[in-house]
């Protein structure tokens, strides 16, 4: 293997800097990406300093707090990652583009903190039935700091749990009888370019899942600070040291009931279930579409959500050979549109005569 000249290394290097620069400002080019981001160094900074302050205090409840940030950082380092890779272009291949990254991040991201849960849980029930000597003198300062550092993050993202960015622009297919034939208005290129505009909407919008599970995670983490400042209140003034592992069976609670409902949501999505919000809709939907002149009926509908807030579905409809094509297709995205699908495949069959 020949060794990298000066020049070789030089090009190496400049291309892990362009690589470096390309992600700092896509990161920075959104606002929730830019959050995340500044949160992370946050987050990551006092999860060092709980860590440090709960093996010199004996605290197992800002150790497991410090831990829980821990997992925190890495819930912001995928929403980063996947914030990323989402605005990565559709191709052949990936003809949706990477925006399941964002459902891949949640549910991974899920699953450590559920482990970490346990372990916290498993850990408490241990000191609770023989209580250590916690140095709880040095432990209202740092908890009171953490719980500056999580009203700082649920002000940032304050906005990531709620806003919802339904509707958007739809896309038809029109399938002419049995043999499937295409009527496309525009070109392979221009419906991919259409697919990534509207799915780099989706993937800024603050109701995504990453943002979801962001705030349910630091809402746990501020809530578990409360739990420490009482615990460490307590044994201060009772010198009730069985406060800290409650504490610590507090925060691992706090911890798998919100990340329970990530959960959920990731497997309901991977497992292509219908979307839940469609659910009383899509009947009012199908009713409609078989008012429209010379539809008879509604067959094999498929719907499911491809990432946060994008609907994608694919129909058959049983038609009158006498029926006009475009009209029937037109008025079928709209009806599916206004109920928040953005991007519906109709096919067309003929009835026989």
């Amino acid at each position: 293997m020949l060794p990298l000249t000066h020049k070789d290394s030089r090009s190496f290097g400049s291309r892990i800097k362009e690589k470096i620069f390309g992600w700092k400002r896509l990161i920075f080019a959104d606002k929730n990406s830019r959050n995340l981001f500044l949160f992370l160094l946050l987050n990551l900074f006092f999860a060092f300093v709980e860590l440090t302050y709960g093996v010199w205090t004996n605290s197992l409840g800002l150790i497991s707090d410090s831990f829980h940030m821990f997992f925190d950082c890495t819930g912001l380092v995928a929403g980063l990652v996947a914030s990323v890779i989402t605005k990565w272009r559709a191709n052949d291949r990936f003809s949706y583009g990477y925006v399941r990254a964002e459902v891949l991040a949640g549910f991974v991201n899920a699953l450590f903190l559920l482990f970490i849960a346990f372990f916290i849980m498993f850990e408490a029930v241990e000191r609770a039935i023989e209580p250590p000597e916690v140095k709880h003198e040095r432990l209202f300062i740092v908890s009171v700091l953490g719980l500056l550092v999580n009203l700082v993050g649920i002000y940032a993202f304050q906005h990531g749990h709620g806003h919802s960015h339904g509707g958007g622009h739809g896309h038809s297919h029109s399938h002419g009888g049995h043999g499937h034939s295409h009527n496309h208005n525009h070109s392979h290129d221009d419906h991919r370019d259409h697919i990534d505009m509207e799915l780099d909407q989706s993937a800024s919008s603050g109701n995504s899942q990453i943002m979801k599970g962001v705030f349910l995670h630091i809402l746990a983490d501020t809530l578990g600070s409360v739990g420490v400042i009482i615990s460490a209140v307590l044994m201060q003034m009772f010198g009730w040291m069985i406060a800290d592992p409650i504490c610590s069976m507090f925060i691992a609670t706090l911890i798998a009931i919100s990340v329970l409902s990530l959960i959920k949501e990731s497997v309901l999505v991977l497992m292509q279930r219908q979307p839940a919000a469609l659910d009383h809709v899509l009947p009012q939907c199908y009713n409609k579409v078989t008012q429209l002149a010379g539809v008879y009926s509604v067959q094999e509908p498929h719907f499911w959500t491809l990432c946060s807030d994008v609907y994608v579905g694919c129909l058959k409809l049983e038609v009158a050979r006498t029926v006009d094509p475009k009209y029937v297709v037109a008025h079928t995205q709209m009806i599916f549109q206004a109920a928040g699908v953005r991007q519906l495949t109709v096919q067309l069959d003929y009835a026989p005569m």
